[in-house]
């Protein structure tokens, strides 16, 4: 089955398959590896910091200065599983933007938490979707049950109570004052463990990124990488 040697491929680098779907006739398929509309769809991406090692490893051979080094990373990865199976690959940060995260809940079923992370059932808020790759014939990949959405479980919410700017809140992220908060004499609890709502949620725990993991990403949203 293809979708398992592509799994047996990336796991080599700590990715994962995230699912995938075949597009419909209503859908606005992307173009896929042969100029036509992609038939099939599979994501790409991680659980947990898995990845991180092998990111760390090929990081220690490039340049000092490189803009965006773990897309680059990935990429290179994702790139070269997609000339091995005969795929477009395709990225988040990628314009024209695909619609990853409407093809993320069609792929495995999930919905957005209270912070716009979609929320896994096993994962929680701790993974990622690196990439997708775009097939011209219709490729199959096996459906996930539908999962329990946690966020309707959590009473608390925690999630939205942890931030000491009130970053999320039912009015949607505010960036300016998470970057200001970030950027702030009281920032560093955020700038060297990560967001502090993320943190606080209680699913997932097991597959959080360590403080490292998330004081590159914060550094990598706040500009201070």
């Amino acid at each position: 089955m293809k979708s398992r040697n592509i799994a047996t491929q990336l796991a080599a680098h700590g990715l994962i398959l995230r699912g995938g779907f075949v597009f419909g006739v209503d859908d606005e398929a992307p173009i896929g590896p042969t100029g036509a509309p992609a038939k099939s769809v599979f994501l790409v991406g991680q659980a947990g910091a898995a990845p991180w090692p092998h990111f760390l490893e090929w990081r220690q051979r490039q340049p000092r200065r490189l803009d965006n080094p773990l897309d680059t990373w990935s990429r290179g990865v994702i790139d070269g599983v997609a000339a091995s199976f005969g795929a477009r690959a395709v990225y988040p940060s990628e314009k024209p933007y695909m619609p990853f995260q409407q093809w993320a809940m069609r792929a495995e079923g999930l919905k957005p938490s209270p912070l716009g992370i979609l929320m896994h059932p096993e994962y929680g808020l701790w993974h990622a979707y690196r990439g997708a790759l775009l097939f011209a014939d219709e490729v199959l990949i096996q459906t996930p049950e539908k999962p329990i959405h946690l966020c309707s479980l959590c009473v608390g919410k925690p999630c939205l109570k942890s931030c000491p700017v009130d970053a999320y809140s039912a009015d949607g992220f505010a960036y300016d004052a998470c970057l200001a908060h970030v950027h702030g004499a009281v920032g560093e609890p955020c700038r060297s463990g990560g967001c502090l709502d993320r943190n606080a949620c209680p699913f997932g725990v097991a597959y959080r990124y360590p403080p490292e993991v998330q004081a590159f990403h914060m550094a990598s949203f706040a500009g201070l990488a």
